[in-house]
């Protein structure tokens, strides 16, 4: 009798505009019920997963990675490399920042709120008006720094429950 090997079936999710790989790494183990580690070994990448996670970039991700990294996530290669910083452009790892109010329009976190370049924000706010807006780094109610965004479960603080939407009072014009 031959043995068949089971193939395991994920479910896909679709990157939102502006996704950095962080929040949508997230979101997909959240989806599937994986730990960084799972995928890690889904993926045979083992611990760059858990590194990407957390902005760590250096060195940066190869492309036969990132083509590993697409065969399990059902994603295109070329969509992945959008979601990280364009070369040459240096990350702030720490703090992670946030626009509650693009946030609110849309709930995920952006790369290029982390790029180094990266005053404020300057996302669609309505159709053909632009806001520029400071970029939280920390709670406004609690103090709290950000986790990183693939912990970003709910869109609210982890300490005090603020949700990012009641945080858009908060922010500033730049």
């Amino acid at each position: 009798m031959e043995v068949v090997e089971i193939q395991p079936w994920l479910f896909q999710i679709e990157p939102l505009q502006g996704e950095s790989l962080s929040h949508f790494l997230g979101r997909f183990r959240r989806a599937n019920d994986l730990t960084p580690t799972g995928l890690g070994k889904a993926t045979k990448l083992g611990g760059a997963i858990a590194r990407w996670e957390k902005f760590r970039f250096n060195p940066s991700p190869s492309r036969q990675q990132l083509e590993a990294l697409a065969v399990v996530v059902g994603i295109d290669v070329d969509r992945l490399v959008q979601m990280l910083p364009p070369a040459g452009v240096g990350m702030k790892m720490e703090p992670i920042r946030l626009c509650a109010t693009c946030y609110t329009e849309s709930p995920c976190h952006k790369i290029e709120w982390q790029l180094k370049v990266t005053l404020g924000c300057v996302g669609e706010a309505r159709r053909r008006h632009r806001h520029k807006l400071s970029l939280l780094s920390e709670c406004p109610n609690c103090g709290a720094r950000f986790k990183v965004p693939a912990l970003w479960a709910d869109g609210w603080c982890q300490r005090c429950f603020m949700t990012f939407a009641e945080m858009t009072k908060y922010q500033k014009y730049y």
